[in-house]
């Protein structure tokens, strides 16, 4: 018995994780890693400068008000004393407040309008102080295409993502998503997030491991 009580107090939130971007997928992230148990991150940044509009159907579902900050609305969900800290940062990143984004782990889930060079920018930030990254490689989908899982370095496919991370030098940086873009025919579907999600979450996990461990 005291065995298991001493693998049981081991057994507590660790490391810092930064979410950028808190639209359709980074919420579904947010609320699995927010969910895990005996163990999973301390402390979660959850950044987004956009506030819940009539469209953002999955944040009213769980009582989010039309015209509230997204990254506000979580933190009043998951409310006060629970055992992740929860820091909501309201603020779009750009150049100028990329101190803002911090943690162990960034995993950038950014949508809408060409967001390359800032999540390019981002990433070569986070690396530069240690940090471990990941991001999408395109979402859409209808629920058939295989959720595609490498590191930049092994990744030899026909994408612009890619491609401009990789004309970037960018490095060590890992991909998760369909490699479907809005170029494609596929619209984004909300059991593709799902399982984008889902996946997003268990590597995120693999990162702070490894990064708890090298320290």
């Amino acid at each position: 018995m005291n065995n298991i009580k001493e693998l049981e107090n081991k057994k507590v939130p660790k490391g810092e994780v930064s979410l950028v971007g808190l639209g359709r997928l980074g919420l579904r992230t947010a609320l699995n890693l927010i969910q895990v148990h005996r163990g999973g991150p301390k402390t979660i940044y959850v950044i987004d400068g956009q506030k819940i509009s009539i469209d953002d159907l999955i944040f009213r579902m769980y009582g989010g008000e039309i015209g509230e900050y997204k990254v506000d609305f979580l933190k009043r969900m998951v409310g006060d004393g629970f055992n992740k800290e929860i820091i909501p940062v309201s603020h779009d990143i750009n150049s100028e407040n990329m101190e803002l984004v911090k943690g162990d782990v960034v995993c950038l889930e950014i949508a809408g309008g060409d967001t390359l060079k800032i999540s390019s920018d981002i990433i070569e930030n986070a690396q530069s102080r240690g940090a471990l990254t990941i991001s999408t490689m395109g979402v859409f989908g209808i629920g058939e295409e295989k959720i595609i899982v490498k590191n930049i370095s092994d990744l030899y496919i026909n994408n612009p993502i890619v491609e401009f991370f990789k004309n970037e030098g960018i490095n060590g940086h890992l991909l998760v998503g369909t490699g479907k873009l809005i170029r494609d025919w596929e619209p984004v579907t909300p059991y593709t997030l799902d399982k984008i999600a889902e996946i997003m979450t268990a590597e995120i996990l693999k990162l702070l491991e490894k990064k708890n461990k090298s320290e």
